[in-house]
């Protein structure tokens, strides 16, 4: 897939070493991602792909190396709303809360200028009902969580991150627990959001064939960095679906790897 993107580096990475309870997970990594690439990172279960998003969100300090994102080291005040974090938890609510899709999303709003719920402006509602809008549940904003999909509460998710205005999105497994016509939905909803409005993302999937019909590029991780390119340069499907902790695909899926992105 060939593409344009802005010169305007989103994330630099250079040499970065993150341990987590004294193991040393990433060791002397470098990325870089511009603006308006989609990038699918990919690996076996303990090859730092959660570990480097949390050193990207500033949640986890590096032993060395430097994390900068849109020029400036993570979390700080220059960034704020400008990341959007969709982690593997977002969508495992407890049974006891019930807010609706609005109100979730109205959360996106909220930061820590203005971390009390205030009053509903204009602008706030605009930015709301455009989030509803870009993740297709306009029709179902007032309905409660606990009614929703897998795919639907997952596109919820999304859009919380989307009403905060986000340039840069992360996504952590974002199409484990959905259905086959959910995830399909969700990764049109991805490429959308690249293409149509914008969005850089960074999208950790377990998924291949989801990974290879919607990224311009794949970075696949396994004791440091083992390939980083365009997605139509990846090695054969077959031979990386027979890697440790990637899923073998299902037939429909070798189709879409086969009939292009």
């Amino acid at each position: 897939m060939s593409e344009e993107h802005s010169e305007d580096p989103i994330l630099t990475i250079r040499n970065l070493s993150v341990s987590r309870s004294g193991e040393e997970v990433l060791e002397s990594i470098s990325i870089e991602i511009r603006r308006g690439e989609f990038v699918g990172l990919v690996g076996p279960n303990g090859s730092g792909k959660t570990t480097l998003l949390l050193a990207i969100l500033g949640i986890l300090r590096p032993m060395g190396g430097e994390v900068l994102v849109f020029g400036h080291v993570p979390a700080c005040k220059h960034n704020l709303g400008m990341v959007g974090w969709v982690p593997q938890a977002a969508t495992q609510l407890p049974n006891n809360i019930h807010i609706t899709v609005r109100e979730l999303i109205r959360l996106g709003t909220l930061n820590q200028d203005n971390f009390l719920w205030r009053l509903m402006t204009p602008d706030i509602r605009e930015r709301i009902d455009r989030s509803l809008e870009m993740v297709g549940l306009t029709e179902m904003a007032d309905a409660d969580l606990s009614s929703l999909s897998g795919g639907q509460l997952q596109r919820a998710v999304i859009g919380r991150a989307l009403a905060s205005e986000s340039e840069f999105i992360l996504l952590d497994e974002p199409l484990v627990g959905v259905d086959r016509a959910s995830r399909n939905s969700l990764l049109r909803l991805l490429d959308d959001l690249c293409h149509n409005h914008g969005k850089t993302i960074l999208m950790v999937s377990h998924d291949l064939a989801a990974v290879t019909q919607t990224t311009h590029r794949i970075i696949y991780l396994e004791g440091g960095i083992q390939y980083d390119g365009p997605t139509e340069e990846l090695p054969e499907l077959s031979e990386l679906a027979n890697l440790r902790g990637i899923e073998h695909v299902h037939s429909v899926h070798a189709e879409w790897y086969k009939g292009g992105k």
